[in-house]
């Protein structure tokens, strides 16, 4: 037993959130490689019909964790599949032979984290689990750009994009409630930014929450395992202090739904060309207001895959692995957007990018 778990007796379990292209699986792959010989169990929540943080973890190579420790939930949005989902999950994990020495959670850039940390008080979790802490990532280069700020010309710009919106965006509240969660913010990305921009950024932040977390600035998700993992908060002990716009609502009577959000797959052939095919990739985005678009390639002549990840017009582009043997190489994309985005033109324009 590792001196983390037997302080408490207990298995701690980090819950990692942030929005859309934050960079949570780039940290987690961190934490995995600098896992110090703690076994991690990884629960994996992605929203759409392709897990591809999955197959960006289990390229990794780290020794910390077998593939067999890494849970992948496809089924929707965590927060909205707790009782059906998420604690069969974790009760079937915590009866292995062989349990983790902590368990790491990323959840969609599309969930609530209220809901799950909410979970950690099951009577059948809360006795052998506790909240070691949540994590909120938060994309410091995109707030600067006024992803999230209530300034005249963001709101009007949504207000093209959206007829029925009213004062406040959906995903605004959903960046509120992560940082409202938090007992740790990572600004990350500020290699990006200057003093300026990261003091806007600061200031930002600090207004979307009553709670004052600590943040620490980062820069391609390089954080401390030693720094993220064993902050011992026991978050679901304070859960009542975290309350969501969701459950704020709910309390009022309102019903929630993820129905502001939709995500499609495309499967397309070999990408010959790849660096043409991200910069047409940029175009449709901007054109469409794609949120998100995630997935990987096959580039023909090369041995190892092409991962794409798309966040607002920034795309990052590497080859993280070598394809298996017996593996049947493709390209796909899970493409993310807000529910009236139109599907069969985003789908028609990349198809054609290639």
């Amino acid at each position: 037993m590792t001196t983390e778990k037997a302080a408490h007796g207990k298995i701690p379990a980090t819950v990692i959130t942030g929005f859309l292209g934050a960079g949570k699986t780039t940290m987690i792959r961190n934490i995995l490689q600098n896992a110090g010989g703690r076994r991690i169990a990884l629960i994996i929540n992605e929203f759409g019909d392709l897990g591809v943080d999955g197959d960006v973890l289990k390229g990794c190579g780290a020794e910390a964790c077998s593939e067999d420790d890494i849970i992948e939930l496809t089924n929707g949005c965590i927060c909205c599949t707790v009782a059906d989902d998420f604690i069969p999950t974790m009760t079937k994990l915590l009866e292995r032979e062989n349990r983790p020495d902590h368990i790491v959670i990323e959840t969609s850039g599309l969930a609530l984290p209220q809901p799950l940390i909410a979970a950690f008080n099951w009577p059948d979790i809360r006795t052998q689990v506790t909240v070691d802490g949540v994590i909120t990532v938060v994309d410091s280069a995109a707030v600067a750009a006024g992803r999230f700020a209530d300034d005249h010309d963001k709101v009007d710009a949504l207000r093209v994009e959206d007829d029925n919106l009213d004062h406040e965006s959906p995903i605004e509240e959903l960046f509120e409630d992560q940082l409202t969660a938090a007992d740790l913010i990572i600004l990350n990305k500020t290699d990006l930014l200057d003093s300026t921009g990261l003091a806007f950024v600061r200031r930002e932040v600090s207004s979307r929450t009553s709670r004052k977390p600590t943040m620490i600035e980062a820069k391609n998700g390089e954080v401390s395992a030693a720094v993220l993992l064993g902050l011992g908060v026991g978050t679901e002990s304070d859960i009542a202090n975290r309350k969501s716009h969701h459950e704020m609502e709910h309390e009022a009577g309102e019903e929630h739904s993820h129905d502001e959000f939709d995500s499609f797959v495309v499967e397309l052939g070999p990408i010959a060309d790849p660096a043409g095919f991200i910069e047409k990739l940029k175009v449709i985005i901007a054109a469409h207001d794609v949120l998100r678009l995630k997935g990987f390639a096959d580039v023909p002549g090369k041995p190892m895959r092409l991962l794409i990840q798309g966040v607002g017009a920034r795309i990052d582009q590497y080859f993280d692995r070598a394809w298996a043997a017996g593996e049947v190489r493709r390209t796909r994309l899970v493409v993310i957007g807000l529910h009236d985005m139109d599907e069969a033109a985003v789908r028609a324009a990349i198809v054609a990018a290639v």
